[in-house]
């Protein structure tokens, strides 16, 4: 819903109508089943100005840092171990994000 709620902020602040297109990204660490977003757009999206825009997924993998080594390399899963040291400590770097990157409004 924050997405939507986005859309319509930046609508009304540039004197738009709608949204033509907008590009989401989703890391692969952010929880955000797939199928579960497909469901739950259609929904959301209904009666907003949203409704009738293209809709792009941009994926981003996950990347993490080691706090024992700094040996920074991708991951699949945010409790995955260095593969250097093995040590289980991490920063992640990327992977969790869920936002806007762009929105063509019409």
């Amino acid at each position: 819903m924050s997405i939507v709620e986005t859309a319509e902020e930046k609508v009304k602040e540039h004197h738009a109508h709608s949204v033509e297109e907008i590009d989401l990204v989703i890391g692969d660490l952010a929880g955000i089943d797939s199928q579960a977003l497909e469901f739950a757009w259609d929904s959301a999206v209904k009666n907003t100005v949203l409704q009738k825009a293209r809709k792009n997924i941009i994926h981003m993998p996950g990347k993490a840092k080691c706090l024992e080594c700094d040996c920074e390399f991708d991951i699949k899963d945010q409790f995955d171990q260095c593969p250097l040291c093995g040590e289980p400590l991490l920063q992640i770097l990327q992977g969790k994000e869920l936002q806007i990157k762009s929105m063509i409004l019409t």
